[in-house]
């Protein structure tokens, strides 16, 4: 019996540690005109869905990173997640959970990414083909 209690109780610890939330936070204090003080949490990943319900772009809204998500209900091989961008996109050092925020359009495949602190954009295009996926620089 002692045999198995150990093995038992340490699964159980490991699975109760594994459901705690460690999704990196940070708290925005703002003031509103009546000096009222509202505090927010943002997130540092955030999950975009696309008109295909299988697929949904994962953001980093702290460096601008972007990668493509597809799950399945019983097919492993249509199971992925890819890049779209891996270079971080901030210029300035700031990495602040919240910077970088992606906006739907109306075609299935683009998003608009907007840097929320100095105004720069890209055109983001996701793709089941390879060689049609990636972010392009909108001009201002």
């Amino acid at each position: 019996m002692k045999k198995f209690i150990l093995p038992f109780l340490l699964f159980l610890s490991f699975a109760i540690g594994g459901c705690t939330d460690n999704t990196p936070k940070t708290e925005i204090k703002t003031e509103t005109p009546n000096s009222i003080t509202q505090t927010y949490t943002v997130e540092r990943y955030k999950l975009f869905p696309t008109q295909n319900m299988w697929t949904f772009i994962k953001l980093d809204t702290q460096t601008g990173q972007i990668w493509q998500l597809q799950y399945s209900i019983n097919d492993d091989n249509r199971r992925f997640e890819c890049e779209l961008n891996t270079n971080s996109l901030i210029i300035d050092d700031k990495k602040i959970n919240g910077r970088f925020e992606l906006y739907s359009t109306q075609n299935i495949y683009n998003f608009i990414l907007v840097d929320q602190i100095d105004g720069r954009t890209w055109q983001v295009q996701w793709s089941f083909e390879e060689n049609n996926r990636g972010i392009i620089p909108i001009n201002n």
